[in-house]
Formats: C-alpha cells, structure tokens, sequence
C-alpha cells in the first residue's frame, strides 16, 4: 500500500485511502475526482473497486432488441432517434411486425429481448400487456426487460391506474425488469431545457423506486456530454446511490454518452474519450452500492469499450445482433451493432479478463 501511494499525488492521498479501504466517499470528494484527478489515479481506484466486486470476471449476454416505433410524443433536444410521424426515417412496427422478430430466435440461445422506443399516443398500458405476453409464449425462458420509467409513466398514466397497480400488470403479464433510460440528467433547470416534456428526474425515481418494491429490479443510466456539468453529474449519482441504499434494486449503471448528430444540440460537439473514461471511473468509484457498472458498446464503440475495463467497468452488454438504432442514428461508429460471442470474450480476453456469460441478473449461464 505505501508504495501505491508514492505515486500518488499527495493531495489525492486522504480521498484514495478512503477508497482503497471501501469506505464512501462524499459528493465533494466525487467533485474533486471528476475535476482534478490523473487518468492513472482513476484508474487504479475503480479497477480496484471492480474487481472486490466481479474479481477477474467481465459480463457480457446473448440478447436482442425491438424498438417497436420512433413517432415519439415528446421532442427532446438531444435526440436523434425520434422522427416524425410523416419523416422517410420514421416507422412504426404492428403487432404482427414485432412478434415475427420475436419468433427469429425462438430456438437461439437468447437470454434477454430489450424493449424500448418512442412515447406514442396510440399505443397505451393494455397494448403493451397484451404485447408481453405474447413474446412471452413465443420466448418462455427469455427475460423481458422492458420500457423506460418515462414510458412507464405514459402509459400508466394514460391508463388512470397508480405506479403500483400498472406495474404489477406488466410484471404478471411477463415483465422480468426494466432497462434504464429516460433518466438523462436529474437536474431538474437542465432537464427543463434538454427534455421539458418528459417527466421529472423525482417521477423517474419514483417509478424505479415503485419497481424495487414489487421485486421487479432495473438499470440506471446518465447522459452526459451535452449542456451539464460535473456538479450536476455528480449530484445525479448521488440521488442514484441514494435510491439503491433504500432499495437495492439497481443491478447496474450504464453511463451514455451525448452523440451529436441528426439533433438540436449538435453544435456542442462530443466530449474526449478521456472525459468518457472518467465519468465511466468517478462513476464506479462513487456508486459504491452498485454491483456492476456496463461499457454499453453500441455507444462507446468496440475499442473504446475495452478500454473502459481498464478504467472500471465489468460489463460489456449482449450480441444484439443489429437491432437497435438508438446510437447508430445518432452518430456512433457502430452503423450495424451486432457482435458474436467470440467477437465479446476476445475484446474481455484483451484487456485482460475473464469473460462470463450472463442472464439479465447476472447469473453466469453454462
């Protein structure tokens, strides 16, 4: 230990003991980490962390994904996924559409379907019901991992029924757990201006708040890189370490990053993938609670993504098998995002880890 801290620069010594002895650090010193750090300090710190948590494992899954629309309700500033309802890139899958997908990897080794998409006014709570069980009866050992809290908000309001009472319906008809968008930043000015319309960042906590409680456990996510800045950052992972002390319910974070093409902030450009590697490591050395912390690869990009297990992160998401263009409509590298199981265990192996194949709980699958 006395030689780890030689190379320490002497005004970081307090807060890194604190760290390397698994004791909480403080949003100021989340700040001063954020601010003021070496890479080389952060990174030693959360790999630390990382592997007291997953030892020498790195995760990854088998899943897919049906992002059923893109006509959205809402027009949030930072998205390039929405369109219009008369744009030549919008589309609306029908019922029949989605269960086709669904019925692809009927006999595959697909853990999880991911369910995303846009808030449409058509399509409300019992639709959705209705929906997941019929993905259900097609895929009865898949996990149904399902909607944003700003969906689920929608839609359970639009149905006039409590948090409760509409959550209990989707998990009865299937829902295994919920991903963990719409949470963007919970500041509530910035959010005013980035996503006006979406609910507020305490009815996001809310409704994974309300999960929790009924067993139906979810990821959490922040956007980062656009008009934020680290104290807002630092104050959404606090509100988030918060929520997992009463509740436990988190399974993972998911830090995403702000990419700038096809929406209204494109100006601002993107952010380095230094300031990627450090919002990735201050997150896994502040979100103590949490178990695992996920290089979403679709966002990051195959190489950035093995860097990210050097700097924290044990766990790289699924195969996908090109079905999601939340990021490739937005400008990530990643036009077509798919992988195979070779592809992931070689991008963990080279950065030197195990890999561990996973259900959407983190149960290692054999």
């Amino acid at each position: 230990m006395d030689q780890i801290f030689k190379l320490i620069p002497e005004r970081f010594h307090a807060v890194s003991r604190k760290i390397l002895n698994g004791e909480r650090i403080t949003e100021e010193e989340g700040l001063m980490l954020l601010n003021q750090a070496p890479m080389s300090l952060l990174a030693l710190l959360a790999v630390n962390i990382k592997e007291k948590k997953s030892g020498e494992y790195v995760y990854y899954n088998r899943n897919f994904h049906i992002e059923p629309t893109n006509i959205c309700m809402f027009d949030c500033k930072f998205c390039s996924y929405r369109k219009p309802a008369d744009s030549p890139e919008a589309w609306f899958m029908e019922t029949d559409e989605i269960l086709e997908l669904a019925s692809r990897y009927k006999d595959s080794s697909v853990t999880e379907v991911h369910i995303v998409g846009a808030v449409h006014e058509s399509r409300g709570l019992l639709y959705y019901v209705n929906l997941i069980r019929k993905i259900k009866e097609i895929l009865p050992q898949v996990t149904v991992k399902a909607f944003s809290a700003v969906e689920l908000d929608s839609m359970i309001m639009q149905a006039g029924l409590s948090l409760e009472e509409g959550l209990m319906l989707l998990k009865n008809s299937g829902l295994g757990a919920i991903p963990g968008g719409g949470a963007e930043i919970f500041d509530e000015t910035v959010r005013l201006d980035i996503c006006g319309e979406k609910c507020s960042s305490a009815r996001w906590l809310e409704v994974h708040e309300t999960a929790h409680k009924l067993g139906i456990s979810s990821n959490a996510t922040m956007l980062y890189g656009h008009i934020e800045n680290n104290g807002h950052r630092i104050n959404h992972l606090k509100r988030l370490r918060d929520l997992q002390d009463r509740t436990g319910g988190f399974n993972a974070f998911i830090p995403l990053k702000y990419r700038k093409l096809n929406n209204s902030l494109s100006e601002i450009g993107e952010v380095s993938v230094t300031e990627d590697m450090r919002v990735l490591a201050v997150s896994r050395i502040f979100l103590d609670n949490f178990p695992h912390i996920k290089a979403y690869w679709p966002m990051y990009g195959k190489n950035t993504t093995q860097l990210a297990l050097n700097f924290g992160a044990d766990d790289i998401d699924g195969t996908i098998d090109d079905t999601t263009k939340i990021y490739s409509m937005a400008g990530a590298e990643e036009t077509k995002p798919s992988m195979t199981v070779a592809d992931m265990e070689s991008i963990i192996e080279g950065a030197g880890y195990i890999p561990r194949e996973r259900d959407s709980f983190y149960n290692p699958v054999k």
